[in-house]
């Protein structure tokens, strides 16, 4: 009865020891892949700033000012002037839907008694 107490004890510690060995290769694969999604996203973080950039370079208001000129026979951009714009509260704003009324109710006071103050 003792050896086979012995027995599964050792077979149980075996059990133990490939599942754990097991989880640690899953536990550095997993630690793996999160170090090249974290190197992806750096990467396209790197290439945002880059696009942002350039962007940002091709949208100076001189370089406009001069495309807008040069093709101005076949777009007819007028350049920009303070003027052009207005202020915030002369934007005129949709009014809010008014809802419908669907299901209506009578309200009357007839046969409501009077009360003395």
């Amino acid at each position: 009865m003792r050896s086979l107490l012995y027995v599964l004890t050792f077979l149980t510690v075996i059990g133990a020891a490939f599942w754990a060995y097991h989880e640690n290769y899953k536990t550095q694969a997993a630690l793996g892949d999160a170090q090249a999604v974290r190197g992806e996203i750096a990467e396209a973080r790197a290439r945002l700033a880059v696009l942002r950039a350039e962007w940002a370079y091709l949208n100076r208001p001189d370089r406009l000012r001069d495309l807008a000129e040069v093709n101005f026979e076949r777009l007819g951009l007028m350049p920009l002037e303070p003027d052009q714009f207005g202020r915030v509260d002369q934007i005129a704003y949709p009014q809010p839907p008014e809802l419908p009324i669907t299901d209506p109710v009578e309200i009357s006071s007839a046969g409501a008694q009077e009360q003395e103050p």
